[in-house]
């Protein structure tokens, strides 16, 4: 074989080694999916607080490869308050553990359980728990996003505007951290609304047990964030669709434009067409994009 011919085999085995390594290479989303596991821990389950013989339990997603506090997200289901599970929520919180960010997905008492105000009771619990093992799962109670979709929205927002109506005062001791930021997936912002109003809705009336209505109202006004506006709130973001059926779009509106009369940060992010969530891929794309502009804006990643 003469040098040329040599020289040209090695340039053909080279290409060939060189196009089988750029093959054999994962895209940035299949490293970041083979990787997860290396990367976080896992604690299903975990009690953090027992009402009336019961324990309630929350999940938690720490990040493991790290020795420092990491923002952190908690995250409510929704179900109106009365239907719903924390175990049906790993795709939605997917994007925050691709962020990188610690993530703590809570369950709460349901209506059929105990009524209101309990799943917001269980939420400030939560929250509580979460700021007492801070140090065990690296939280940073500076850097904490509560998050949530319909009722959980509503639930996430009461954690940043209804801190000092002391909904944790029987829950475990310990110090309750604010929330740096509230992202509210069409939640319910007007309670007594969807109870009584105009937007009557029957599955949101069971949350309220077998109330009187004129206390199930009353109730259902300290419930409401719109009974809370003020000040001194943390940065909030809503995401809704003009099209929703079951969370009534102007409760977004109706918070976002009450909010314009304050000092509050906040954004209202409209998903022209959407629904009450079950957006496209475009769309999630777009919410995701606003959220992470959001997050940075507030200091917060």
């Amino acid at each position: 074989m003469t040098i040329r011919a040599i020289g040209r085999l090695a340039a053909v085995l080279f290409a060939v080694s060189v196009s089988a390594t750029v093959q054999a290479q994962l895209s940035a989303a299949a490293s970041w999916a083979a990787e997860v596991e290396s990367r976080y821990n896992f604690a299903p389950d975990l009690t953090y607080v027992t009402e009336n013989n019961t324990e309630l339990k929350l999940d938690v997603y720490s990040r493991r490869d790290v020795q420092t506090p990491q923002p952190t997200l908690i995250f409510m289901h929704g179900g109106f308050w009365v239907a719903g599970s924390k175990d049906s929520q790993t795709l939605n919180i997917l994007p925050w553990l691709e962020k990188g960010w610690n993530v703590v997905v809570v369950g709460y008492r349901l209506g059929g359980v105990a009524p209101a105000p309990a799943a917001v009771v269980d939420t400030f619990c939560a929250l509580r728990w979460a700021g007492t093992n801070a140090a065990m799962y690296n939280i940073d109670t500076n850097k904490i996003v509560a998050s949530g979709q319909s009722a959980g929205g509503h639930l996430a927002l009461t954690l940043g505007m209804m801190s000092e109506q002391g909904y944790d005062k029987n829950c475990p001791a310990g110090t309750t951290p604010k929330v740096a930021a509230v992202i509210n997936w069409f939640g319910v912002t007007d309670v007594a609304d969807v109870i009584a109003g105009p937007n009557k809705n029957a599955t949101p009336l069971r949350w309220f047990g077998n109330m009187a209505e004129a206390d199930a109202v009353a109730l259902a006004k300290q419930l409401s964030p719109m009974s809370h506006v003020r000040n001194d709130l943390p940065p909030i973001l809503t995401i809704q669709g003009d099209a929703d059926m079951v969370v009534p779009y102007a409760h977004g509106i109706a918070l976002d434009t009450a909010l314009d009369n304050t000092n509050v940060k906040h954004e209202h992010l409209t998903i022209p067409g959407g629904g009450h969530g079950r957006f496209t891929a475009a769309e999630r794309a777009k919410i995701y994009t606003t959220i992470n502009a959001f997050l940075k804006t507030n200091g917060i990643e």
